[in-house]
């Protein structure tokens, strides 16, 4: 009894160990096993599929998110402040609907440009989803066309030179002589000299997703029972390139979002501009003099109504039942009153102006002759809407290495 009391601690510290390597790690077994299975019988059915989505909004998220992304920008919360301003009876200067619109106006133009450019992500997601590769087919025995988006991890694809890869692959079995396969990764770290990949076959064991391109830790598991180590030189990379090899083979290892391209792709996000960063510090100093204009303004008011005593202007303020108020009263009503009248400090037409001025510079930026390239018939593509003006302000380039 006392033996088997030793052994339990031991064996539940092997178990612990075990759990803990098994949620550092992920078996991939080769789908064409599985063909007839159910969907609850694969055992790659909790790994994600390859369908990608780098939008922004959703239906329901679109207008308070794009609303709180908007009032990041200094400006908006004041033409919004002086506008609810409006709505107060003792205090407004115009008519609460009119002193609305602009604001209404402003923001809507930036919501309909930030609507448009995550259409375009949507039209891009689309594109990549519905494009073709082969993946072999156990019923038909042969190699099917897939779209990427039905691709999953464990299936096994079949790459020919200048195709772009759809998913994290294991290599398995290349045309090369000396079983090597060559793949471009400038669309992962900006290198454009080739890389070498070399072949592997049998089980697959290896670490979980990540977003490291320079690590990959697995081992393949053969039928004699040998292991042999994984590493980055048998792994080809979503987004790269089949360069110099007529054929290759491999099996999906990550998918969709787990795959390390996706995984580096922290989504859109808003980028501000540093016109626009400028353009806050200038309107936080301008409602500074506002707010110091306004203080001068009723304290006047207030010191020039203590010598009336009883006698009373008839421009004087009123409260809402039609009451004399206190000087004090009066300053503070008259202080926020001028804050409306001395609103035209921060132009909103300014900002209007200049989100038409960025729409239309996207625009002469896409139809520039001078950026189009005739052989790929494509153009430039303005990603980021909100942050042209940044073009050409580079000051520093940090090369990976010396220039040839």
């Amino acid at each position: 009894m006392a033996r088997d009391s030793e052994e339990d601690p031991k064996a539940a510290k092997r178990q612990r160990k075990r759990k803990q390597k098994e949620n550092k790690t992920r078996t991939v077994h080769a789908n064409i096993l599985y063909d007839h299975a159910k969907g609850e019988e694969n055992p790659n059915r909790h790994y994600s599929n390859n369908k990608i989505k780098t939008t922004k909004y959703t239906v329901l998220s679109f207008l308070p998110k794009n609303l709180f992304e908007q009032f990041h920008r200094f400006a908006n919360v004041y033409f919004v402040f002086i506008a609810l301003l409006n709505f107060v009876p003792v205090v407004n200067a115009f008519q609460p609907e009119l002193a609305l619109a602009p604001v209404v106006f402003i923001l809507s133009v930036t919501a309909i440009k930030d609507l448009w450019e995550d259409y375009r992500r949507h039209r891009s997601d689309t594109e990549i989803n519905h494009m073709d590769c082969l993946v072999y087919c156990r019923v038909e025995r042969r190699y099917v066309e897939k779209f990427w988006k039905e691709v999953r991890v464990g299936d096994f694809i079949r790459l020919r030179c200048n195709e772009i890869l759809p998913a994290d692959v294991l290599l398995l079995s290349s045309s090369d002589p000396d079983r090597l396969c060559h793949i471009e990764t400038a669309t992962l770290d900006g290198e454009t000299n080739l890389k070498q990949r070399q072949v592997y076959n049998g089980i697959i064991e290896c670490e979980k997703p990540n977003n490291d391109l320079n690590r990959f830790r697995g081992y393949i598991l053969h039928r004699s029972g040998r292991r042999d180590a994984l590493y980055k030189e048998n792994l080809l990379l979503r987004g790269c390139t089949i360069r110099n090899t007529e054929e290759a083979v491999g099996i999906i290892i990550y998918a969709g979002h787990e795959t390390k391209a996706m995984l580096n792709n922290n989504g859109p996000r808003y980028k501000r501009s540093k016109l626009e960063r400028q353009m806050n510090v200038h309107v936080f100093w301008c409602v500074i003099i506002l707010l110091v204009m306004c203080l001068f303004t009723a304290i006047g008011h207030g010191l020039w109504m203590f010598q009336y005593g009883d006698k009373r202007p008839v421009f004087d303020v009123l409260s809402p039942e039609g009451t004399d108020l206190s000087p004090v009263m009066t300053a503070v009503y008259l202080f926020l009153t001028m804050i409306i009248v001395f609103q035209v400090l921060i132009p909103i037409s300014l900002f209007v102006s200049i989100e038409i001025v960025k729409i239309c510079q996207v625009f002469f930026i896409h139809q520039d002759l001078d950026l189009y390239d005739e052989e790929t018939d494509s153009h430039l593509q303005c990603r980021a809407l909100n942050i042209t003006e940044d073009l050409g302000q580079m000051q520093y380039i940090f090369p990976t290495r010396p220039a040839h």
